[in-house]
């Protein structure tokens, strides 16, 4: 299937969409204020150790302290041989103070601090350079064992093991001699550059910085699909056509610049895509319809069948719609950029072999994510288990905050729940306080209540207390906000 890259340049933000047939299928957001982190190399110092969690928190000069886990560090074992699995304990391994070199391989999410390994890996176009290792290892996106061995044989003959491992990217499959060993003496020199600072900086400091989202979208994203990658800033696409001038000239054709009058993501509805997936419902074109909800510890999607009746029987209305459902679910998935757990409710089907060809199908939608995940199929509750790799925040995240209203619970407190609040609140104001008059500031709709419906529970009060109350309406609250004031 043909895509199309979509690129949306602002002084502060870059926005990248794929398309495919039209339809946006992921979307990329980097904003100035808060680059994405992953790829970037610090020498870092070692702030604390945590024994009995085996990590420690180093200071690689971030707001937050980054984490870093035994199973992260690259150490020499006893045989000689290299690894991330942990032969000491973390205590033996570093020490409070110290320096060392560290990647960043997961951005700060939420209150926690972006995840760091000792194992660098440095990606080119065409290849992954791993300085610590000495093997190479093909990407598992090519399924040739014939076509994989090949290309372990020539990678094998450009590039000698003494001098780092590697990996064998998608985009080589096809690639000639002369663009890998190119990629090979690019990625070389970019660490000799990177291990040459680390020998004259001062901890923390950053030792090499990741590419933009403009050059991480030509080097990463730009597949034998892409007929044609579209820039709507001359200033940024004469940037983008050097950097694949030098290490991608193919690419250079596929470069275009949008210079119409109506907004390029306009043009091609990625704005109302956008705020599409900031919602919780998506409808399906049967009449189906889905609901995520996103939550800290897990993301959970229910499939309905809405107005959808079907022709037939009530069975066949189902599967239709949980296979359209496993499309559609996998393109949110990927929309929003969703990680972490995420529980699938399809709706409950009693024909195993519908069961079969719904996980078929979603599986087969999956496979066009980038993301690692692995599916566990349906348990014995018929849901559907998965995970997906978090390495940068959720498209909602990045774009939204917890309501002020309702700090993020998704529901407010009704009037009357408030209501009742302010009489338990009066009573406990008067027993510590001995004020001339008591006054309740609230929304209108909790005035009209206090002043009508539960006027006589009111009164009570205030002759439970001897002191009057007087109330007044304050529209510029929030629903759930009040205020005594002691007169």
């Amino acid at each position: 299937m043909s895509e199309e890259i979509l690129i949306n340049f602002s002084p502060l933000e870059t926005r990248v969409a794929i398309m495919t047939q039209g339809v946006a299928q992921e979307l990329h957001i980097e904003r100035a204020v808060s680059l994405g982190l992953v790829g970037n190399i610090y020498l870092g110092r070692v702030s604390r150790i945590l024994p009995g969690m085996q990590s420690a928190f180093i200071d690689i000069g971030l707001e937050r302290t980054a984490f870093l886990h035994a199973a992260d560090i690259w150490q020499t074992r006893e045989n000689g041989e290299h690894g991330r699995e942990p032969q000491k304990p973390i205590e033996r391994l570093l020490s409070e103070g110290q320096s060392l070199v560290v990647q960043v391989i997961k951005d700060p999410l939420g209150s926690k601090g972006a995840r760091l390994s000792t194992q660098i890996s440095l990606a080119g176009r065409m290849l992954v350079y791993l300085p610590q290792e000495k093997h190479i290892g093909i990407s598992q996106r090519i399924e040739d064992e014939a076509g994989r061995e090949s290309l372990r044989l020539r990678l094998s003959s450009l590039a000698p093991e003494e001098e780092g491992g590697f990996i064998v990217r998608t985009m080589a499959e096809n690639a000639s001699d002369e663009e890998l060993t190119n990629d090979i003496a690019y990625l070389r020199k970019l660490w000799r550059d990177i291990r040459d600072k680390a020998g004259s900086a001062a901890a923390p400091s950053p030792l090499y910085l990741e590419l933009n989202l403009a050059q991480r979208v030509l080097r990463d994203l730009v597949n034998p699909e892409t007929t044609r990658i579209v820039a709507d800033s001359s200033a940024h696409l004469t940037a983008m056509q050097d950097f694949a001038r030098e290490y991608m000239p193919t690419m250079l054709p596929l470069i275009e610049c949008y210079a119409g009058a109506r907004p390029l993501f306009d043009l091609h509805g990625v704005e109302d895509e956008i705020e599409k997936a900031l919602s919780r419902r998506v409808d399906l074109k049967s009449g189906g319809y889905l609901i995520l909800d996103q939550n800290e510890a897990m993301t959970t999607i229910d499939v309905n069948t809405g107005g959808f009746v079907g022709l037939r029987n009530f069975d066949d209305t189902i599967f239709k719609t949980n296979l359209e459902a496993a499309q559609s679910i996998a393109r949110q998935l990927r929309l929003r950029n969703l990680g972490g757990i995420i529980i699938v409710d399809f709706i409950d089907m009693e024909n195993r072999e519908h069961r079969k060809a719904v996980l078929a199908e979603f599986n087969k939608a999956l496979e066009r994510d980038h993301t690692r995940l692995t599916v566990s199929g349906f348990t014995a509750l018929g849901l559907v288990e998965m995970t997906r790799k978090r390495t940068r925040e959720s498209l909602a995240h990045i774009l939204c905050e917890s309501c002020p209203t309702c700090a993020g619970r998704g529901e407010v407190k009704t009037a009357r729940t408030t209501a009742y609040e302010i009489l338990r609140e009066l009573l406990r104001e008067a027993r510590q306080f001995d004020a001339r008059e008591y006054r309740v500031l609230a929304v209108p709709a909790v005035i009209d209540l206090l002043l009508n419906e539960e006027s006589q529970a009111l009164a009570m009060l205030s002759d439970e207390i001897g002191k009057p109350v007087s109330l007044q309406a304050e529209a510029s609250y929030a629903c759930e906000q009040y205020d005594i004031v002691l007169l």
